[in-house]
């Protein structure tokens, strides 16, 4: 099979939804559009949206797993968005101005000995990507196979929320980009770093119930994916070919 691109996803709102694509432009220096444009900060964290800040500052699904199973559409020309999750009514906000809504919405996915969900913020020029550089991950189809394979149960890739899908590579040749140029599309991304996974990919997406150790069939440092900055701008759809430059 040739190398070929197979999913595009955005997170809207991190930790709560995701949205397929069909095709996206990326430019150089700048995370997916309006991928982690707004994130839900704690009640623990006094982070206020002036810069980017570490997850943990944030509600997320590795404390609480019920978050995994909701997704989201956005209406780009409106800033609205969609939420829908197996328990709860569905949910149209600005996040901009209905974080209090959302955080009512969201609450009963929150256990209650966690922080709890207080404000929602928005980095002027960047989404809250995990990495303190701004990101798109890249995941590939034969390696989420193999983990499949080795905890002898089927997963949705969905679990570890990467914007990018590949298949057609060998597993785990991912890991051998790092410090390499890869051209999807037209675009051209510079890999930077492995993808370090947490709890939240144990959790089910269409349930938001742990159901997969999926860490403990990963590699000591429990990397999945990786991590990488455009450096030349352009437009990746479906079934577009890779380059490994």
């Amino acid at each position: 099979m040739t190398p070929r691109v197979t999913g595009l996803w955005r997170h809207p709102i991190k930790s709560h939804g995701r949205e397929a694509l069909t095709s996206v432009r990326l430019e150089a220096g700048a995370t997916m559009p309006w991928d982690r444009t707004w994130a839900v900060a704690h009640d623990a964290s006094d982070v206020d949206g002036s810069a980017w800040a570490h997850c943990r500052n944030f509600t997320i699904g590795s404390k609480a797993p019920g978050l995994m199973a909701i997704d989201a559409r956005l209406d780009e020309a409106t800033g609205t968005v969609t939420l829908t999750h197996p328990d709860l009514p569905d949910l149209i906000i600005d996040p901009d101005k209905d974080g209090d809504t959302l955080i009512a919405w969201s609450g009963p996915l929150q256990p209650e000995n966690r922080a709890q969900s207080a404000r929602v913020i928005r980095v002027p020029g960047r989404g809250m990507t995990d990495t303190d550089f701004p990101s798109v991950s890249i995941g590939n189809m034969a390696s989420h196979r193999a983990v499949e394979h080795k905890l002898g149960q089927g997963l949705s890739e969905k679990r570890w929320r990467a914007n990018i899908w590949l298949d057609g590579l060998p597993p785990w040749d991912e890991g051998d980009w790092i410090g390499r140029t890869v051209r999807i599309g037209s675009a051209e991304i510079a890999v930077r770093e492995p993808v370090v996974r947490c709890l939240a990919t144990t959790a089910n997406p269409e349930t938001g119930q742990r159901d997969a150790d999926t860490l403990s069939v990963l590699n000591e440092a429990r990397e999945f994916c990786v991590y990488g900055e455009v450096v030349t701008s352009g437009e990746i759809a479906l079934g577009n070919g890779i380059e490994v430059l």
